[in-house]
């Protein structure tokens, strides 16, 4: 960008979890690659060093203003320490006014996380600016969270709980399988819950926002963006922007591979076949069940398949007092040390998934790695364990890069026996037309994220209409 022309100046605001934190970065990354301005407003303490670490490496990479917001406390009905987090950030946000209107640089647009909406656009009003929610999960689920709102609409009662307006699923415009009433999110059919709450009091709101920014593109989901931005979905609903797939970026390859756990994984795969691992692992913050851990080990044994497995036996970054041996017992421990390597450590998955040796990727459904997956054209065993992730399972076997065995239910529910994982398992590591569309997937990916791109040719435009405003 020449000195002459105008200054695009983008804030950012993440909310709790490396889920939400890493989709805001990248997407942050794109406008700064494209000469923007960047400011980041980060909420403080996090909950995890993880995201920590991740806003460190960011804000060393690249030059730009970092400004913090000290949190103020709250008390809600969760003891779930991210939930938390994000009713915690939601009633601090009267702290960002005061940061948006003293910026140096006027304001070309205020991008933040869904969990923010109502809080934050009477503020983006007051101030007009232009305001952008990016969404974590598939368009598929923001086209139900969109269209929550109408479905609300059609209950009698004072305060209608989608426990009770949601049937036996849920049909939305424009989207052909209607959503079942056992894939919806758990939590939102726990009346007061607190993501009842957010997801109930934002869901109206989104028709005030400039536009919506979703990690995602039209091979992978073309009929839920269609659905969305013909208007199918709801009516004055402002552009979703398919962005994905949103991909590594500089500050997270910080000493990767070097040394530590990850020299050890890369030195381990590095003697295996091409496609002959199956790698395992649930997200950065979901525990297995110790009840599933014996099945979970039965099962990646008796595949015949070598196995990276990461596991974690408690959420978030809590310490683990005990070792996977204390729950196997010597002798599975032994099996499974025969066939595979056991990781209690964070990975990065990005280079685990894109090693020649690995051939399939047993998952949670978290949507970030089903991206990051169809990336590396990695087939797919989607296993939901909560929240959006059946929607998102939904989408894999939809788009054929994947299998849902919808049986298992939620990674809760019940313990699927070992030899349900092994046959599944063995399904996905020798089903050729998985192999070939995940092949195809990972062209489109690299094709929409790549020079001249649709990720490249949306940014650029929303560019070209703020530099006419500044």
């Amino acid at each position: 960008m020449s000195p002459s022309e105008p200054v695009v100046h983008v804030a950012f605001l993440p909310s709790a979890g490396m889920g939400h934190l890493n989709p805001c970065l990248r997407i942050a990354t794109l406008f700064l690659r494209h000469g923007c301005k960047v400011t980041l407003i980060t909420p403080k303490p996090t909950v995890s060093t993880a995201e920590s670490n991740l806003v460190s490496r960011f804000c060393s990479s690249f030059p730009h203003q970092a400004t913090q917001i000290d949190l103020n406390p709250a008390t809600v009905n969760t003891n779930d320490p991210f939930w938390l987090q994000f009713e915690t950030i939601r009633r601090s946000v009267h702290l960002v006014a005061p940061i948006l209107s003293s910026l140096s640089t006027p304001l070309s647009a205020f991008i933040y996380d869904i969990s923010l909406i109502s809080p934050l656009v009477p503020i983006t009003q007051k101030l007009s600016c232009p305001s952008y929610m990016y969404f974590v999960a598939s368009a598929r689920m923001f086209s139900f969270f969109a269209h929550l709102h109408v479905l609300a609409a059609s209950d009698p009662s004072s305060q209608p709980h989608p426990s009770s307006f949601i049937g036996d699923g849920v049909k939305i415009p424009g989207i052909a399988s209607p959503i079942p009433r056992s894939s919806v999110p758990p939590l939102l059919l726990q009346p007061n819950s607190l993501f009842e709450s957010i997801f109930m009091e934002d869901s109206a709101k989104v028709t005030k926002l400039n536009g919506v920014f979703i990690n995602s593109f039209e091979e992978m989901e073309g009929e839920a963006l269609a659905a969305l931005n013909e208007g199918k979905v709801v009516k004055g609903l402002p552009p979703v922007y398919g962005v994905g797939p949103l991909m590594t970026c500089e500050f997270e390859e910080v000493e990767q591979g070097k040394g530590g756990c990850m020299g050890s994984v890369l030195e381990w795969l590095d003697e295996k076949s091409e496609g002959s691992v199956v790698y395992v692992c649930f997200g950065n913050r979901t525990a297995t069940r110790r009840e599933q851990i014996k099945d979970m080990a039965l099962g990646l044994t008796e595949s015949g398949y070598s196995f990276l497995w990461v596991v974690k036996l408690k959420g978030g970054d809590k310490e683990e007092e005990e070792g996977l041996e204390d729950v196997l017992g010597s002798k599975l421990m032994s099996k499974v040390k025969e066939k595979g390597m056991v990781v209690k450590e964070y990975v990065y998955q990005m280079e685990i998934l894109g090693h020649p040796a690995v051939g399939g990727f047993v998952n949670h459904g978290g949507w970030n790695s089903i991206i990051e997956c169809v990336w590396q054209g990695v087939p797919i065993l989607s296993w939901a364990q909560g929240g959006d992730q059946k929607i998102a399972s939904e989408a894999v076997r939809i788009s054929g890069v994947g299998i849902w065995p919808q049986e298992w239910g939620w990674g809760s529910e019940h313990v699927v026996n070992g030899k349900e994982i092994a046959d599944r398992i063995k399904e996905m590591m020798e089903n050729e037309s998985l192999r070939v569309k995940a092949k195809e997937m990972k062209k489109a990916a690299r094709n929409a994220a790549g020079v001249g791109g649709r990720c490249e040719v949306i940014v650029k435009k929303l560019i070209e209409e703020w530099k006419k405003n500044v």
